[in-house]
């Protein structure tokens, strides 16, 4: 029994592989616009893809967080980018991960295409920092679920 069910759901799951991240310490901000970049594209293109963001040879662009993002020259038919090193690392498991199950499950690696990226936002860890006459200020971490579904089209 999974403890978060994925948001979308194949046609055919004989067609389909999944893999999930559960509450990983990454920025839920960077999941969800490496989410949006890897969407549609194969499963090969997309860990090589997120090879050259850790090695910082390709920008992520930031479409929905984009507010105080530097402009990088490199994107093409958008301005604001970062390479989000930390979170890319992280997916980058689950993609080979993904691709793992798709081989164990007999499937043509080549041919899945990424139809379900998604990240969601996990528990929060509260933690408080004492500080001077008897304040604190609260050190809360968010964690971050991100989930994805390969199918053959």
């Amino acid at each position: 029994m999974a403890r978060v069910n994925y948001a979308y759901q194949p046609e055919d799951e004989t067609k389909a592989a999944k893999a999930m991240g559960y509450e990983m310490d990454i920025s839920f901000k960077h999941a969800v616009e490496i989410c949006r970049a890897i969407k549609g594209r194969k499963i090969q293109d997309a860990i090589r893809y997120l090879e050259d963001v850790v090695a910082m040879k390709k920008v992520v662009p930031f479409k929905k967080y984009k507010k105080k993002v530097a402009h990088k020259s490199s994107l093409e038919k958008w301005y604001a980018g970062r390479y989000p090193q930390k979170a890319a690392k992280h997916i980058l498991k689950i993609l080979k991960n993904l691709e793992a199950n798709a081989e164990y499950k007999g499937l043509e690696v080549e041919r899945l295409i990424i139809v379900h990226a998604q990240a969601k936002k996990g528990r929060v860890l509260k933690r408080y920092m004492p500080r001077a006459f008897g304040r604190a200020t609260p050190r809360f971490k968010q964690l971050t679920t991100v989930e994805f579904i390969a199918e053959v089209r």
